[in-house]
This record gives C-alpha cells, sequence and structure tokens, in this order.
C-alpha cells in the first residue's frame, strides 16, 4: 500500500465515529417525528373532548327548553295512560334529571310517533373501564306512566367528572337543586322552572385538567298546559 492510498483511507475509529453520529442523529430525528405525531395524537384527542363536549351541551339545551307539562287527564283517573313530568334528583358525580319534551325526531317514515317524548340524563357506569362514569340520555318517544324507565339509552358524553343541574324558581327567585311536578305540597305541581343552569366537566383536557362546560336554558313553556274553555 502506498503512502498516498494509506492517507485516503479510514481507520476503525473513524468508522465507528462515523457510525456513532450517524445513529444519534436518526435518535434524535426519530424522537422529533416521534414527539410531533404523540402531540398531535393528544391535539386531537383534546379536540375531540371539547367537540363532544359542545355537543352534548347543545343538545341538553335544546331538548331541555322544549320541556313540557299538562293536565289533560281523562275524568277518571284510573283511564289514564299517561303521564308528563319533570323530575330533578342530585347525586355525585351526575345529577339526574327525568321530563317530558316536544323534541323527538321521528327517524322513520309513517311511524306512530310525534313530537312528544321522555327523556333522561343521568350518569352511568362504565362496565369495562372502573371509576369511569358517562353522562347517559333515555329517549321514550311514547309517554306512558312511568316517566323514568323505558325506552332506548345512549351515551352522550363518556368519563365525565360533574354533571350539575340547578333550577331557578319563578316564585322565590331561587336557584333550586331538585324539582319534582309529581309533589303536591313539598314540589313544584304543574310548573316548570323559568331557566336550567348545566354544568358538565368532562376529564381530560389540556394538560390534564378537565374541561368545563356552562350554560343556562330557557324554557319555552313553564306553565301546565291546560284545557282551552269556550265563551
Amino acid at each position: 500500500m502506498t503512502r498516498r492510498t494509506r492517507a485516503r483511507a479510514f481507520t476503525l475509529l473513524e468508522v465507528m465515529v462515523a457510525i456513532g453520529v450517524l445513529a444519534l442523529l436518526s435518535t434524535l430525528i426519530y424522537g422529533a417525528f416521534d414527539g410531533l405525531a404523540r402531540g398531535k395524537k393528544s391535539f386531537a384527542r383534546i379536540h375531540d373532548r371539547y367537540h363532544e363536549g359542545r355537543a352534548a351541551l347543545q343538545r341538553i339545551a335544546t331538548e331541555v327548553s322544549s320541556a313540557f307539562l299538562t293536565t289533560h287527564q281523562p275524568i277518571a283517573v284510573q283511564q289514564s295512560v299517561r303521564m308528563t313530568a319533570f323530575i330533578a334528583t342530585t347525586g355525585a358525580p351526575a345529577d339526574r334529571l327525568d321530563f317530558t319534551s316536544f323534541s323527538h325526531r321521528r327517524l322513520e317514515r309513517d311511524v306512530h310517533e310525534s313530537d312528544q317524548n321522555e327523556l333522561s340524563y343521568f350518569g352511568s357506569p362504565d362496565p369495562a373501564v372502573s371509576g369511569k362514569i358517562d353522562l347517559a340520555r333515555r329517549e321514550a318517544p311514547i309517554i306512558d306512566l312511568d316517566p323514568q324507565r323505558g325506552g332506548e339509552i345512549m351515551v352522550l358524553a363518556e368519563d365525565i367528572d360533574l354533571f350539575d343541574l340547578r333550577y331557578l324558581d319563578a316564585q322565590s327567585g331561587m336557584w333550586n337543586e331538585t324539582w319534582d311536578t309529581r309533589q303536591g305540597v313539598t314540589g313544584q305541581p304543574n310548573r316548570l322552572p323559568l331557566q336550567v343552569k348545566v354544568t358538565l366537566v368532562l376529564k381530560g383536557g389540556i394538560g390534564g385538567k378537565p374541561v368545563t362546560f356552562v350554560t343556562k336554558v330557557p324554557i319555552s313553556i313553564p306553565a301546565a298546559l291546560t284545557f282551552a274553555v269556550g265563551r
């Protein structure tokens, strides 16, 4: 081997240093792309949580604003086949609300359904994940004598931290934690609250912090519907 050839050749040490630098650069590049991918995935998950909360609150507002009561009943009580109601109870981490509303949407043609329905919102434990509570929605398209059962249940928002409801009483001007139109003395017979304040808190926000959504929903028909009186 000539002196010029030896000058142009790489030593084993130089090859090892080059390989080490290349491996380090590859690791840094992989880490950068992996961080971007994880950041994008985290951003998408947080965006989905905000979208889920806003959609749930909008649906609740639409349905609660259409709540109604009616005093239309047969003269003979035993002939009654339906009962309208607005029943609100407290719970942790989710309150419960059962009511009748003019918010049903018919999804099929020629079905024997109107715009009236029974609705419920309540906390429901996820059977697949310990400690996880979802906000559930129940709807029955036919109003019967039990406004708290029947119909189909769906998840409105997953993994909630709080679902709190307050009710503005027109007579006292106070926000109540409960409401019950079935009770004659201790409840609020034949009348609905003027407004419902809805607070929904979801887990899994930015930095692991909860995401809070708050709205106040006015009820369009706070008084019970009655028979018209002719003259």
